[in-house]
């Protein structure tokens, strides 16, 4: 069971106890079919896998690793759940899996416990005789689906002609490989909350402008960092004309913003912070640059989940963190660091509900397809496509060395 003070902070008001416990750790111990429900995610894995038990499950999939060895390596994203990231060989955010992908592993079979977007990433970085498998394929990203490339390439083009020039396109890592790969044909780049900085560095050597998507939180934090004022960073409204903005700000704009966003990352707020201070003298607040920018301007640290991790990992013991990231990590880390006081600012969070879709039995699925001789779940890009995307991905590679 997580450390008790992961849930210090009082209770929000008007959430129910029954809400507060919509946690990792309330759930992670229950049979998939019990887990919450019978959902139409569930239910492409076969009847026999729904009601094992956690036992059950960590023995076979041990198993399964044991006898596949070196054939088989396994990527798991910090906001996996405990039950997960203990089989993983690599863990990491975003940035620091796709370098493995690239570049440290030989292994036939690369199994990322991630979402999707990771997924395909990993498969465009690695030779055409590795096989990348996503445990759940309904392991998506509700921030990758807010931009798709009709409408990207729409606000693309109609920033052309309004600012005379074409600007260059930044995607977060969080989106699909088709968006990747019109960042690679079109002089543009990918970025991860850990090299965001550099990677808009870089884009400003290439061009006047840039934009940003899908998550504009990230850009914005970004920018501000850099001096860049708020008026010069509108915000891309899909469903409007010209994006809901006038042509002329639209011409002095140095990034212009997508209205994507993280739902787990929009639930921090800077009334929590301000809670975490009243009943923790001389706490520090560390989040993640998808929050809001009031949250992350009022905290004392904001970075990456490698960053998060880093820095609390570093602290000197004692230390108090009140962190806004997503809970699994937070109640990771502080197992890992019983000397210091971790929590998240939201004790209600729910884990991200697609990450969460990599249960035990999905990944014990997969292994023992590899084990039979089939491949479930592959995730591949088209080569087109992977070709061009490659090109973005390998122009934030090359920055991040």
């Amino acid at each position: 069971m997580p450390d008790a003070r992961v849930k210090e902070t009082e209770r929000s008001p008007g959430v129910s106890a029954q809400q507060e416990e919509c946690d990792a750790e309330s759930l992670a111990t229950l049979p998939l079919e019990q887990e919450r429900g019978f959902a139409a995610w569930q239910r492409d894995i076969p009847q026999a896998y729904l009601g094992l038990g956690p036992t059950e499950l960590d023995e076979r999939i041990a198993a399964a690793k044991a006898k596949l060895g070196s054939r088989l390596v396994i990527l798991g994203h910090h906001y996996q759940r405990d039950e997960i990231i203990k089989f993983a060989d690599y863990r990491g955010d975003s940035l620091k899996l796709a370098q493995l992908a690239a570049s440290r592993t030989e292994a036939q079979f690369i199994v990322f416990c991630g979402v999707h977007f990771m997924a395909e990433s990993a498969d465009i970085l690695t030779s055409p005789e590795q096989v990348v498998i996503l445990p759940n394929m309904a392991a998506g990203c509700s921030m990758a689906d807010m931009a798709n490339i009709d409408d990207v390439t729409d606000c693309w083009e109609q920033l052309l002609d309004v600012c005379g020039e074409a600007p260059v396109p930044v995607t977060y890592i969080n989106s699909t490989a088709d968006l990747k790969a019109f960042c690679g044909r079109n002089g543009g780049i990918v970025c991860t909350s850990s090299n965001a900085s550099g990677v808009l560095d870089w884009a400003f050597g290439q061009g006047r402008q840039a934009l940003f998507f899908p998550d504009q939180h990230l850009g914005r934090n970004t920018g501000l960092k850099k001096g860049i004022p708020l008026e010069q960073m509108p915000v891309w409204r899909r469903s409007m004309p010209l994006g809901g903005n006038e042509a002329l700000r639209l011409a002095g704009a140095r990034i212009v913003l997508w209205d994507g966003y993280c739902s787990v990352h929009q639930r921090f707020t800077v009334q929590q912070i301000e809670q975490a201070r009243r009943r923790y003298s001389g706490i520090k607040v560390i989040v993640h640059p998808e929050c809001r920018m009031e949250v992350v301007q009022a905290a004392d640290l904001d970075g990456s989940t490698e960053f998060i991790a880093r820095t609390i990992t570093g602290s000197p013991a004692g230390s108090q963190w009140a962190v806004g990231t997503e809970v699994n990590l937070v109640h990771r880390l502080a197992t890992e660091n019983p000397d210091k006081l971790v929590f998240c600012l939201d004790p209600v969070v729910c884990p991200c509900s697609t990450m969460y879709r990599i249960h035990p039995a999905y990944l014990l699925w997969v292994l023992d397809g590899l084990l039979e001789g089939k491949v479930i779940n592959r995730v591949q890009v088209d080569r087109e496509t992977a070709v061009w995307a490659k090109v973005a991905l390998d122009r934030m590679l090359s920055i991040t060395k």
